[in-house]
């Protein structure tokens, strides 16, 4: 272990020495910073990761990409000879047998003792039939490559805290499914993939699930329990899970999914409204709790077996909690500390309880003025941009309104338990203590990471983006009054005056889009 200089005295650490370890999953968020995890913190043999060719890009090209993101620069420039331990497997998760080859089969068989199964599609509103090929199907070709591996002394699949969310406390215990796996995969085969996928016939198929991503997790558990017989299996389930703590950079993100979109859509100005409850639990875990816990649990797993499938509940709301609101507060606070480049308009707006609230609110504050400022870019001869904006504003925040008008309580007993067993080396190599975290810290390097990694904008803008802001509260301040002065008028003057007030209004802004930074990618 000399060449990674790792700490002594970690039995997670001296668990991975010289061990080979497979991943699915590893191009995703989570699969990254796994990858990144145990090459810094471990003295594994080989990492063995799944990866599909994509966009007519090569597997090996895809691993390439990976490993020069901006998260292994640490680990290119202190100890680049670690990055030769990854390998990529050709396959598709989607594929029988995952897609892998005959020689890459036989080549995971004899060398693998821990599989990591990350991969799956989270995107809330999947066509069926693509979600129970992604997340459960592939499952069964999981398990059975597992039972082929003789070293195989862990298997850690990854799945959601809400796979379970009809009820309103959850325990670390797998429930039974809402309809039957081979069933629902059997159904998937022979029906007509349109008539499967339009949304009423999903809606009925799904029954009480919110969306084809908890539905098809809960499935997959479901498929553990009757499919892996004695393999050594546990299961990991994440609640929403967002930028880093510490690891691998604070506030490190790669993509706009959940509350990373509300940040982006409200760091630019774009985000004016929201359906959500205030004091409701947001159920946040930084990315690098959960991966910390699954090196742990894979440990735990093939140290001390059990006869079932322990289960992990991976969630802060019982243990650290923040609310809705105080993400809003705390967030909005950090977008003016650090604002964003290119913004469209000053930050603004707020959460709103009311549904009915939330939907005046996106037309009045989201779609007019957006309809308005492409009218205004026809005018100027610009490409109008700002309705296709809203629409994927409208179709992101619908997707996670269930999770932000809903709350739920988990028990996390089994992580606990985990966590007290843990030596002082092994809590500070793989600390998921998410009592931890400082919420409002947090907040500021999650701003900060998706100003950083998502928008790519340096931090040496900031003085340049601030006085756009300023610039932006001014008029925001002005267009306000301008706003409540011209329907002041149509109430109470004649029409050729509202006329007048509507035609310097319409030339205010005309002047203030010469100014945006239109066509740029929001």
């Amino acid at each position: 272990m000399a060449d990674n200089n790792l700490p002594g005295g970690s039995p997670v650490v001296d668990f991975y020495n010289n061990r080979s370890i497979f991943i699915t999953g590893a191009t995703g968020f989570m699969g990254k910073v796994l990858v990144e995890k145990l090459l810094r913190s471990t003295n594994v043999k080989k990492l063995y990761l799944l990866i599909r060719p994509k966009r007519g890009v090569q597997t090996v090209k895809r691993l390439e990409e990976l490993l020069a993101s901006r998260m292994f620069q640490s680990l290119r420039e202190t100890q680049p000879a670690l990055l030769n331990k990854v390998e990529a497997i050709c396959g598709d998760i989607t594929d029988p047998g995952l897609g892998i080859s005959p020689q890459d089969e036989a080549l995971l068989v004899d060398e693998v003792s821990v599989v990591f199964h990350s991969a799956a599609t989270v995107k809330f509103d999947e066509e069926l039939k693509k979600s129970v090929s992604m997340n459960v199907k592939a499952v069964l070709s999981i398990i059975e490559l597992c039972k082929k591996m003789e070293k195989l002394e862990s298997l850690v699949h990854v799945s959601t805290a809400y796979c379970n969310c009809d009820l309103k406390e959850i325990n670390e215990e797998i429930y039974p499914p809402p309809s039957s796996p081979k069933g629902m995969i059997d159904l998937c085969e022979w029906m007509d993939e349109a008539t499967l996928n339009e949304p009423l016939m999903t809606s009925k198929l799904i029954g009480n699930r919110p969306n084809t991503y908890t539905f098809t997790k809960a499935l997959a558990e479901s498929v553990l329990v009757t499919e892996a017989g004695s393999l050594p299996v546990a299961i990991v389930r994440p609640s929403i899970v967002v930028a880093a703590w510490k690891e691998p950079l604070p506030g490190w993100v790669d993509n706009l999914n959940g509350p990373t979109g509300l940040i982006a859509g409200a760091g630019k100005g774009v985000l004016r409204t929201l359906h959500c409850g205030r004091d409701m639990v947001a159920d946040l875990v930084p990315v690098d709790i959960p991966i910390n816990l699954m090196c742990t649990v894979a440990w735990r797993t093939a140290q001390h077996p059990t006869n079932g499938i322990p289960v992990y509940n991976c969630t802060s709301g019982s243990t650290n909690p923040i609310k809705w609101g105080e993400l809003e507060a705390w967030g909005f606070d950090t977008l003016l500390k650090y604002p964003m480049e290119n913004l469209v308009w000053y930050p603004g707006g707020s959460f709103k309880s009311s549904e009915w609230a939330n939907k005046f609110c996106q037309v009045m504050f989201h779609y007019a003025p957006a309809f308005l400022v492409d009218s205004v870019a026809r005018i100027i001869g610009r490409k109008p941009f700002m309705l296709r904006i809203c629409d994927k504003i409208q179709a992101a925040t619908k997707a996670l309104e269930y999770f932000t008008t809903h709350e739920w309580k988990w028990t996390n007993n089994n992580v606990l338990s985990l966590q007290n067993q843990q030596t002082k080396a092994d809590r500070d190599v793989f600390n998921f203590n998410v009592g931890e975290v400082h919420w409002p810290d947090f907040i500021d390097n999650y701003v900060k990471g998706t100003r950083q990694y998502v928008f790519k904008e340096d931090m040496s803008s900031l003085p340049a983006a601030r006085k756009q802001l300023r610039r932006l509260y001014w008029v925001d301040r002005t267009v306000q009054i301008l706003v409540f002065i011209m329907f002041w008028k149509v109430l109470l003057c004649n029409s050729e005056t509202a006329s007048k007030l509507w035609n310097f209004l319409l030339g205010l802004i005309v002047r203030f889009a010469r100014m945006l930074p239109i066509g740029n990618e929001i």
